[in-house]
């Protein structure tokens, strides 16, 4: 059953809440980050992107960048900006976006259940993005980026958030520059801090990683180096779980930079082995499993997968799948999306007009747009032991940096 625990939270003071709280550190490169904190000196990007104090051009991956992310985070404490938690304590951390509403509980999550596969998970990790995150998190003693993490619906989970949510004002309320609503309760009573510990010992027997998979092994191996000189801090890591019923999926588009030599007749012509493929006046976002939109000098088709073409199973069953294995593989001959330099993905938070744009631009010749994954599907590959193909699932909204900060030493 799943082991969660309360932590004392280094968090921003509710004055400078809004001017602390950050993207993830991992949706902005370096000159983005730059931008995005320019003229804000308590953005949380200076510990999570702290290369953008340093000299352009600098490896963000060298001692220094980590030395600085330290440095500034010492710096944001001294100074006022965060503080920490006097008891260990549950938060209540809600989303809104274009007015849908998703809900989560920030803890800390046991890595002894991540390597027990308690914490189930649904995609492979790369050693480069592991190590980031560990020298991350060894130079400043903190674990900065939320692993975002989803377990199947109790009842009596969410009848006790919902009910502390109605009962009690929040510590942060407000509107981040992208329009997306944040508001976090402090869940500071011991009866409900028990009772939602033990509810998850008792009612939950797996959460599955949904966003954070090199956040959560990196956590884990750093526990592991560390050894004796770990503290208990350093047993868990921060997350925010999530009932599947307020999850929602975007879907995760693909874009090729050339047809592998055949013309755009030829491809049209190969595609109908394996698909009905027919013209449409607009843009096309499929409406259901096994369809896919297809943008194609200047206009838009509908594909829908014939029969037999793939199989039953968790992973065959995947549209990524049946795109990846009868269009990018057999036709386009793209073999590992992970590293071949012809293919580029797109959040559908970005939308199908990113897609028209990048083909008509002339930097990419097709693109594909894809239903979304659902909830399910993602927990029946992880329940198998089985991993999702790269870049299945894209989730909105993303939780924010800085607000609660995890710390191990």
């Amino acid at each position: 059953m799943a082991t969660i625990i309360p932590f004392k939270a280094l968090r921003p003071q509710v004055s400078v809440a809004r001017k602390v709280a950050s993207p993830p550190y991992d949706v902005l490169n370096s000159r983005e980050a730059r931008e995005e904190a320019a003229g804000n000196p308590d953005s949380f990007l200076h510990i999570t992107k702290s290369e953008i104090d340093l000299p352009e051009g600098i490896d963000i991956h060298s001692q220094a960048v980590y030395d600085k992310a330290k440095e500034n985070l010492l710096a944001f404490r001294e100074n006022g900006v965060l503080l920490q938690e006097e008891k260990p304590c549950y938060y209540i951390y809600r989303l809104i976006m274009n007015g849908r509403s998703q809900t989560g509980l920030v803890c800390a999550s046991s890595v002894a259940d991540y390597e027990n596969d308690i914490i189930r998970k649904h995609e492979l990790t790369r050693p480069e993005k592991e190590l980031d995150r560990i020298n991350h998190i060894k130079t400043t003693g903190a674990q900065t980026g939320n692993v975002f993490l989803a377990y199947k619906n109790v009842d009596a989970i969410d009848q006790l958030i919902s009910d502390w949510q109605e009962k009690h004002a929040p510590l942060y309320d407000f509107i981040a520059e992208d329009g997306i609503a944040n508001t976090i309760w402090v869940v500071d009573q011991d009866d409900a801090i028990a009772g939602i510990t033990q509810l998850f010992a008792a009612q939950v027997p797996f959460t599955y990683i949904a966003d954070g998979h090199h956040r959560a092994a990196s956590a884990a191996k750093v526990r592991k180096t560390l050894g004796t000189k770990a503290g208990p801090e350093a047993d868990y890591f921060l997350t925010t779980l999530f009932p599947a019923s307020e999850l929602k999926i975007l879907d995760y588009n693909r874009l090729v930079k050339d047809l592998n030599g055949l013309s755009a007749e030829e491809f049209l012509d190969s595609l109908q082995k394996d698909f009905l493929v027919g013209k449409v006046d607009k843009a096309y976002s499929p409406e259901q499993l096994h369809e896919f939109g297809m943008y194609l000098e200047g206009g838009w088709y509908k594909l829908v997968s014939k029969e037999g073409i793939y199989s039953k199973d968790p992973i065959g069953v995947l549209d990524v799948t049946i795109l990846q294995k009868n269009v990018l593989d057999k036709l386009l001959a793209i073999k590992d999306p992970r590293t071949d330099r012809r293919i580029d993905f797109a959040g559908g938070i970005r939308g199908l007009a990113e897609l028209e744009k990048r083909v008509d631009s002339g930097e990419m010749k097709v693109a594909f747009s894809l239903y979304p994954v659902s909830i399910q599907q993602l927990f029946d590959i992880a329940d198998s032991g089985q991993v999702m193909p790269p870049k299945s699932t894209w989730f909105e909204p993303k939780l924010r940096d800085g607000l609660l900060t995890h710390l191990i030493g």
